[in-house]
């Protein structure tokens, strides 16, 4: 069978195009890959994990017969799985926004943007690390906690409108991956789960204000946009059933007074931070998102030394 001359050059092109998509990536390619990553910013993995962490902590302290050192590891089994998933989710949200990325000023500089990696090896990176994912999910999660991470995954194709719902069911697989039956203790952790993603509309809408002269010009329907001069007022609100539903399901879980006490103090560096915040300065906007971590750590810290207390009072081993 013969071949134009124009057949063949297409045929040719469409082969090295083919072999471009599978070859080893340059140096540009694995920088792009870092930052679809946001390897160079971890805010994604610590809203993502604290709130495992949170659940384990919980656990060790509903949980007598379990011990510390069994919730040390579930909790440092959970740090590569919560970065993959970070990545995972910040990589498809590039990929899906390159057009909007262009036309804002904080985002344009972004790998697809400025073209420093072609939009069919960024899928291609995106589905190794679902392959990556999928294997460590399979292979190493309980089939329970696995179900409970399941239900997550669909809504990773509409990030980042669910990123609130999103980010929260590690509250429930780490206490999955820690109970013999994988069970989960629900009417605790529902509350506390709720709680989070009233956290995360806190310092995501907030943070979205970044943008929002950008979003206007391009149409772009953000929360940020929809509260407007209302925001603090709504953050404010969000952030008190936050709390409020945290406390619940410490209360419901048995904590004490060092979980309530450091409630007490990552609420009042939440609450002070967000009146102070001005959502027509940028910067302000931004140091708001990057003191949600601290607000977890903090609470993370009451419940682990709840948990130590609790057991040295009753003169049980830690």
């Amino acid at each position: 069978m013969s071949f134009t001359n124009a057949q063949a050059s297409d045929i040719d092109l469409k082969r090295t195009a083919s072999l471009r998509l599978y070859s080893l990536p340059n140096t540009e390619e694995i920088q792009a890959c870092w930052e679809l990553c946001r390897l160079h910013n971890n805010i994604g993995f610590w809203v993502i994990w604290l709130p495992t962490a949170w659940s384990i902590a919980m656990y060790y302290r509903a949980n007598l017969n379990v011990s510390g050192l069994s919730c040390l590891q579930v909790a440092f089994f959970f740090v590569p799985l919560c970065l993959g998933i970070k990545s995972l989710i910040m990589t498809i949200d590039d990929i899906l926004d390159r057009d909007v990325d262009l036309l804002v000023e904080r985002t344009m500089n972004r790998p697809l943007p400025r073209g420093a990696i072609s939009v069919h090896r960024a899928w291609l990176f995106f589905a190794i690390q679902v392959v990556t994912g999928l294997y460590l999910a399979v292979f190493h999660l309980k089939p329970e906690t696995r179900y409970i991470s399941m239900a997550a995954w669909p809504i990773f194709l509409v990030y980042p409108t669910c990123k609130g719902f999103m980010f929260a069911p590690g509250i429930f697989m780490g206490w999955s991956q820690l109970d013999p039956n994988g069970d989960v203790a629900w009417k605790i952790l529902i509350p506390v789960y709720l709680g989070c993603v009233c956290w995360t509309i806190a310092y995501e809408t907030v943070y979205q204000h970044q943008d929002k002269v950008d979003d206007k010009k391009i149409g772009l329907h953000s929360p940020a946009l929809y509260c407007a001069e209302k925001t603090i007022p709504i953050c404010i609100c969000s952030s008190v059933c936050f709390f409020a539903l945290l406390v619940y399901g410490g209360a419901m879980n048995e904590h004490g007074i060092a979980f309530h006490s450091a409630v007490l103090v990552a609420s009042r560096l939440h609450f002070s931070q967000l009146v102070k915040t001005n959502i027509d300065i940028p910067e302000t906007c931004k140091q708001f998102f990057l003191a949600a971590p601290r607000v977890g750590q903090i609470i993370l810290t009451g419940l682990v030394i709840d948990g130590v207390l609790s057991r040295l009072v009753m003169g049980l081993p830690l």
